[in-house]
């Protein structure tokens, strides 16, 4: 149900450093699909920017009618796309002058003087400390500092999507900010997907990236394999030796599953409402929407053991060091207990439900963005 618009006069904001809209493809683009709606909702005048052909045909169907999407050029490489993509549909907002802007990674930190030129206020979400990420060359660290500098120096506001976030910002940069996480989307029961079984089975939902213990979990499920099904949901997008590693396992236990990456969100939801375990082993990053979104769907949840994932899970959480023998002690404990199943997933749907949930996140934004537009 719509709510009743809060603006005055229809205010005009345009949000720049995602894939687009609507997309499947990560994090902030999982925010934007639910908030750029909401925004509409409350009398906003929404621009998305976006990257030609990102957006799948499919998924642009299903598109709020509300919602403009602009569309600028970039460079299609893994090293520049943030960059050329950002700068240009940096140039169009200066031409357009929306009343504040919403970006979204702090790669697009280096184009904010050219929007403040315009006199556009800006709200920045900061993400992880990327930077540090294992990911990433010596290159692309040395441009997310750089971009965190501009951020630092000429944003108005900044998004810190975890308290130990905003702490590090506070620290190194002096810079103060808004906590608004990521929510999750709780769902009717769905089917169990063809040939699995309702907690029975053993679940992993990441990119495959160092820094999400791919490696450490490939070790332990050759061993958890032996016991009960795994399903590995993600790959790295471009092959690789993680990849590799998987389908190795894969091809050489029956009883393993890679399904690589899933954009169908019933099957995925499915997924995390079944499973008897969800590991969850991301290090870095923040308020990870993964997490919080197989916490709304009640999974039961294990968790590398970070400030981050504390914070989201809270004190009953349960936790594992990134150690192969580690994992397979933590996730027979959970797996042989029906009542260590149950009790996480209750846990972990009161968490979503009180602190993690898309209304609350949404109409924080709001705020944010009708504090900066008033100034």
């Amino acid at each position: 149900m719509a709510r009743a618009s809060r603006t005055t006069s229809p205010r005009k904001v345009a949000i720049l450093g995602t894939r687009g809209y609507p997309s499947f493809y990560g994090g902030f683009e999982t925010a934007i699909r639910h908030l750029a709606p909401d925004l509409a909702d409350l009398g906003w005048d929404v621009t998305v920017y976006g990257r030609d052909k990102a957006v799948a045909d499919a998924q642009a169907g299903a598109a709020d009618p509300r919602i403009h999407r602009r569309y600028t050029p970039g460079i299609e490489s893994k090293s520049l796309s943030t960059l050329s993509y950002g700068l240009t549909s940096a140039l169009s907002a200066m031409w357009h002058k929306p009343d504040v802007a919403l970006i979204m990674n702090v790669a697009n930190g280096f184009w904010i003087p050219l929007l403040r030129m315009r006199g556009i206020p800006t709200l920045v979400n900061v993400d992880g400390i990327e930077w540090e990420r294992a990911k990433w060359g010596r290159a692309a660290k040395a441009m997310f500092k750089a971009g965190a500098w501009f951020v630092a120096k000429f944003a108005n506001e900044l998004v810190f999507d975890a308290h130990a976030i905003g702490a590090r910002w506070k620290k190194d940069y002096g810079r103060d900010g808004v906590f608004i996480p990521y929510g999750g989307e709780p769902s009717e029961l769905l089917p169990v997907t063809d040939g699995l079984e309702h907690r029975s089975f053993v679940l992993v939902v990441a990119r495959f990236v160092p820094e999400n213990s791919i490696v450490e979990f490939v070790e332990a499920a050759s061993e958890l394999s032996k016991k009960w099904p795994v399903v590995i949901v993600g790959s790295s997008g471009y092959g690789g030796e993680l990849d590799e590693r998987v389908q190795a396992l894969a091809d050489r236990s029956k009883n393993v599953q890679w399904l690589g990456h899933v954009s169908d969100d019933k099957r995925l939801h499915s997924l995390w409402q079944h499973c008897g375990v969800y590991f969850h082993g991301h290090s870095v990053g923040g308020t990870n929407p993964a997490l919080v979104q197989a916490m709304a769907l009640g999974a039961p949840t294990v968790a590398r053991d970070t400030i981050y994932n504390r914070e989201v899970l809270g004190p009953q959480g349960k936790f594992f060091a990134p150690d192969p023998s580690e994992i397979v002690r933590v996730i027979d404990d959970v797996m042989t207990s029906d009542a260590n199943k149950e009790e996480l997933s209750q846990t972990a749907l009161r968490r979503a439900a009180d602190v993690y949930t898309w209304r609350k996140v949404n109409d924080s934004y709001a705020a944010a963005l009708e504090r900066l537009a008033d100034r």
